[in-house]
């Protein structure tokens, strides 16, 4: 007995996730609602095209389409490099230059479940210091940020940034329904929480009259309370399931102190 769902179940399914009706989704895609829902109970196969249609307009991740068209009984549009394959060497160069342009400001480059695949001395510098068994790779951005023998203990607002970081992760396993991320959000959210000496303010930062227009990451290193705002950057119609699940994530100085040690920490 086959158990693997149908194109049309898997639509479905896409489109309730997203609070779409069959007539709203048929005019996105410019066909009708009569053929949407001949698609999802199985009485008429979606083409190719409309199957990359109706996953476009249903914001599905570059992975799951490929499952789409897999159940279409289609072959996969889109490829899954490894990142260390040869004809991915152009972009790797081109990462390196841009964390290495962010320097001395830390910044890099996660994949679908937050393993570093890259990253600049901005970042070696904040977990300098940290055991070797969080450094291990793969290393992992959300695990060794939330860990109590990683940076947690000097993170001096860890309650509202642990909530920020979970928060993100729950927003991105409703989108991707991802498993291997699901297991890292079970892991992560059951790590023992010491929020420590906390600021008097949540917000609060270094620097009188800090003016913060995101959520700061506020960190100690070396004797300096440093302060953060990050910044994520995705690739633009991504044609790799490999590039489509990388993030650039830049942690840009929050205040002139913070921005000084940096430019004056050598790196």
């Amino acid at each position: 007995m086959n158990s693997t769902p149908s194109v049309g179940a898997l639509l479905r399914t896409w489109r309730e996730r997203r609070g779409i009706s069959q007539l709203e989704l048929a005019g996105r895609a410019d066909s009708s609602s009569r053929h949407i829902s001949f698609i999802e109970t199985g009485r008429s196969r979606p083409s190719k095209e409309m199957v990359l249609r109706l996953a476009d307009h249903l914001d599905v991740p570059v992975r799951e389409r490929n499952t789409l068209l897999l159940a279409a009984g289609y072959a996969p549009h889109y490829a899954q490099t490894p990142l260390d394959d040869p004809s991915m060497g152009t972009l790797r160069e081109g990462l390196e230059r841009l964390l290495t342009g962010y320097e001395p400001y830390p910044a890099l480059v996660v994949d679908a479940v937050y393993d570093v695949v890259a990253a600049n001395r901005g970042i070696a510098m904040l977990l300098d210091g940290l055991p070797e068994h969080l450094l291990l790779p793969p290393l992992n951005a959300m695990r060794i940020t939330l860990h109590p023998q990683g940076l947690a203990p000097r993170i001096r607002n860890l309650g509202e940034w642990r909530g920020h970081l979970l928060a993100q992760m729950e927003r991105q396993i409703a989108l991707s329904r991802s498993e291997p991320l699901r297991a890292l959000y079970e892991e992560v959210s059951g790590y023992p929480v010491d929020t420590g000496p906390q600021l008097a303010e949540p917000g609060a930062g270094p620097g009188e009259g800090a003016a913060y227009i995101a959520l700061p990451l506020l960190i100690e290193h070396e004797g300096h309370l440093l302060s953060f705002v990050s910044s994520i950057a995705t690739f633009n119609t991504p044609m790799d399931v490999t590039v489509a699940e990388l993030a650039v994530e830049t942690l840009l100085p929050a205040d002139a102190a913070t921005a000084k040690f940096l430019h004056s920490a050598g790196l």
